[in-house]
């Protein structure tokens, strides 16, 4: 990539009628973002000219039909749809499930054609997305069949690092899903990002226990016992940086958590709670593990304030900051892997 090209950034405006468009609006309403990158928002003119009047939000753009007519220095919106949709702030409905998808499939689509660089979603419903043609519980389900590669939900700050075992799958059904299988596959994913995607060389993980206080030795629960602590110690034993499982409960309020790059939660509130707590506001979802950069922010549409101006920008503001330097670190991770392959063949 030429170092002096400007990093080109979908964004899929999530439901038209939650916090979406509003936040990703409003962080490219600070023209000073655009010397960062160059945004394509992927709905229609009318659809963000609805928004922004809506929202009182003076903001100019440049409507195009494809991604490669983007313009640096601009808002750019590819016109995806010629329907005008009805906003219904605060509403769940068919509509703004619609065209949340078709925003998603435009912008992944661009994705993989190398049209754009990175991909931010806003938030979508995970109800009123669901069709004959769209039944994923969710964005990083869609995007690991789209692209390449093992999808990890990863929750992300400077300081701290969440990984889900499983992530969308009621409580009930977690434990039985959680395999050695499926805890060296995610173990994997979480430390080749931590490597190419935040410069991390030797990156230490710690796993949660599955049951309270990782079972008490059998106690509560076998499968912290006959399932988390065997494949651990395999790993360990074969070299990676990995420990536990760990009691969930004191994790995190004790500061443990400081002592590693990343951790592994059994399943979703187990470690999206705590994520939450400590980091509301600046948290971005990152699915980490395929063959592309995609970002979101760490709260979902925000009906009971949609519409109303008062949705926080910060985290979409960070997803996009965290999707450039990703960006960024993969580019350098490559060139320095491809020059040690290159000085091994010269060596032979």
């Amino acid at each position: 990539m030429d170092e002096n090209r400007k990093i080109k950034l979908g964004i899929s405006i999530g439901d038209i009628n939650g916090i979406g468009c509003e936040v990703a609006l409003k962080t490219f309403g600070d023209s000073r973002m655009l010397d960062f990158c160059t945004p394509i928002f992927f709905a229609s003119n009318k659809t963000i000219a609805g928004q922004t009047s809506a929202l009182n939000l003076d903001l100019k753009y440049n409507g195009i039909q494809e991604p490669s007519k983007a313009l640096d220095g601009k808002i750019n919106v590819v016109n995806v749809w010629k329907e005008i949709p009805k906003i219904e702030f605060g509403q769940a409905t068919e509509a703004g499930g619609k065209f949340a998808i078709q925003s998603l499939r435009a912008a992944t689509e661009a994705l993989k054609n190398d049209e754009i660089d990175v991909l931010v979603t806003a938030p979508i419903n995970k109800n009123n997305i669901q069709s004959e043609d769209f039944n994923f519980p969710g964005h990083t389900d869609f995007l690991a069949q789209e692209l390449e590669g093992e999808s990890l939900m990863f929750m992300v700050t400077d300081g701290l690092k969440v990984g889900l075992l499983t992530d969308h799958l009621a409580v009930k059904d977690a434990p039985a899903a959680i395999n050695p299988i499926l805890i060296r596959t995610k173990v994997r994913t979480v430390e080749k990002s931590l490597m190419m995607d935040f410069g991390i060389r030797r990156p230490k993980i710690a796993l949660l226990g599955i049951n309270p206080h990782s079972g008490d030795n059998g106690t509560i629960g076998k499968e912290d016992e006959e399932i988390l602590k065997p494949v651990i110690k395999e790993m360990s034993d074969a070299g990676h940086l990995v420990f536990g499982p760990y009691a969930a409960d004191s994790f995190f309020g004790s500061d443990s958590y400081k002592n590693f790059d990343a951790i592994l939660a059994a399943y979703h509130d187990q470690g999206l709670i705590p994520f939450k707590t400590l980091s509301f506001g600046n948290g971005v979802n990152y699915t980490a593990g395929l063959s592309r950069v995609r970002t979101s922010p760490d709260h979902g549409t925000a009906y009971e304030i949609a519409g109303k101006g008062k949705a926080d920008h910060s985290s979409f503001k960070e997803a996009v900051f965290k999707a450039l330097q990703i960006f960024k670190n993969r580019m350098e991770y490559s060139e320095l892997t491809e020059n040690v392959l290159q000085k091994q063949r010269v060596r032979r």
